[in-house]
């Protein structure tokens, strides 16, 4: 047994000791091809250290082997000292057999500093040079499912499976393939392929995405199916529960949906989003005390959250707690963060409450957001009447008549003002 198996060995067995004795005398000892495996199985344990050493000693024996060089970049990437990674591959010339290799690396290095077209010029260079290499083929399907690019990525796994190639770095091409095909909206596509794996090789990402397909084709009982066998694997997965609980509610179940999202949120309690969904379920529940309260813990998460606020807001003005409306609207119209409904939620409130001043003010402001929308402008023109401003009148009118020319009561009130030669 040679001292690097011995070390090999000795690691497997925890013994951290004896592995470096056996270390250090494998590299006195070992021949160059048992020290260049030793290299490879150490860099693939997570020893870089130990790993980098060996390297270096068979570059100083072989200079000319650039393939040691792309290797002790990758050790320096993983490292973080991306000026050594750099040193070591800039000495990569074009006409080295190692230079796509080289090419790689180099993307990879720029893919962590977030310089995503700088690698994607290195890789078409690498792919350019060597198109039938599948390694180099799989660093582009990767790269453009890194960027969510899933179209490009699509046609690359779509090729290398094509050339038998179903799995390359533990990295199963068939799920890679049907993941890209869902999240580029190809969900025929991806459930093909989605469905050829085993359920035993099933990853939480590939089960979510199995899920998600049968959802977005209407087969929502067996996303219902996979979003349950997810959950009781990683129940922690909390992009599943919203997903779940659209396809209960599509399958008239909203009382499990509820319930769905209520676990949701013990799992990921941050999710302003999940709150809102949760207090729409309840609403659709007739249980306005609940909604109310998710409302309101969503908006304790994120105050800017607008469609949080307006829900809140259309809530109150349903409950007819006009005073309520008033004060949670405010804080925001100072604050100059509005939507134009807040306007016409601050109109209906203040009105009720006979504020009038704060009722015309609120009226006039959202009438340009809602001139032609009937359910405001009814309310708009009785209000106007009554306060005896009869051109806004007339102008609400003649804009409510041109969607409901049949209401009798509008008409009847625009023959009047017509009558007096408005």
């Amino acid at each position: 047994m040679s001292y690097s198996e011995k070390m090999l060995t000795a690691l497997s067995n925890g013994q951290i000791e004896t592995a470096n004795k056996h270390f250090a005398w494998a590299l006195r000892k070992d021949d160059d091809d048992t020290l260049y495996s030793l290299a490879e199985e150490l860099y693939g344990l997570g020893f870089l250290k130990q790993a980098e050493r060996t390297y270096k000693k068979l570059l100083a024996k072989y200079p000319e082997e650039d393939d040691l060089r792309t290797s002790l970049a990758d050790i320096a990437i993983d490292e973080d000292d991306t000026d050594l990674a750099l040193n070591y591959l800039e000495q990569v010339k074009p006409d080295s057999s190692a230079y796509v290799q080289a090419l790689l690396v180099e993307a990879d290095l720029y893919q962590t500093q977030e310089l995503f077209e700088v690698s994607e010029q290195k890789l078409k260079e690498a792919y350019q040079l060597d198109p039938d290499e599948p390694i180099v083929e799989f660093a582009l399907a990767e790269f453009y499912f890194l960027i969510r690019n899933y179209h490009q990525a699509v046609s690359f796994y779509l090729d290398l499976i094509k050339q038998g190639q179903v799995e390359i770095s533990k990295v199963n091409l068939v799920e890679r393939l049907g993941v890209s095909y869902a999240e580029a909206g190809r969900f025929e596509q991806a459930v093909g392929y989605l469905e050829q794996i085993k359920p035993i090789d099933l990853t939480p990402d590939s089960q979510f995405e199995l899920g998600f397909t049968y959802l977005q084709l209407g087969e929502q009982q067996k996303a219902i199916d996979m979003f349950n066998q997810l959950r009781e694997q990683d129940s922690q997965y909390a992009s599943l529960y919203p997903y779940l609980a659209e396809a209960q509610e599509q399958l008239q179940q909203p009382d499990q949906a509820l319930l769905t999202l209520q676990e949701g949120l013990s799992v990921d309690q941050y999710n302003e989003q999940l709150y809102l969904r949760t207090a729409r379920l309840a609403l659709k529940a007739d249980d306005p005390e609940l909604a109310e309260k998710y409302l309101r813990e969503g908006l304790s998460i994120d105050p800017d959250n607008l469609t949080t606020v307006l829900e809140l807001s259309n809530l109150l003005v349903q409950q007819e707690r006009y005073q309520d409306n008033i004060d949670l609207l405010d804080q925001y119209l100072q604050s100059n963060e509005f939507d134009p409904q807040f306007y016409w939620n601050l109109a209906v409130s203040n009105d009720r409450l006979d504020h009038f001043q704060a009722a015309k003010d609120n009226y006039e402001a959202a009438y340009p957001f809602f001139e032609h929308n009937k359910d405001f402008l009814k309310p708009a023109i009785y209000f106007f009447r009554e306060a005896g401003m009869i051109e806004s009148t007339v102008a609400a009118l003649r804009n409510y008549l041109a969607i409901e020319p049949d209401d009798g009561e509008m008409v009847a009130m625009m023959e009047d003002y017509e009558e007096q030669g408005y």
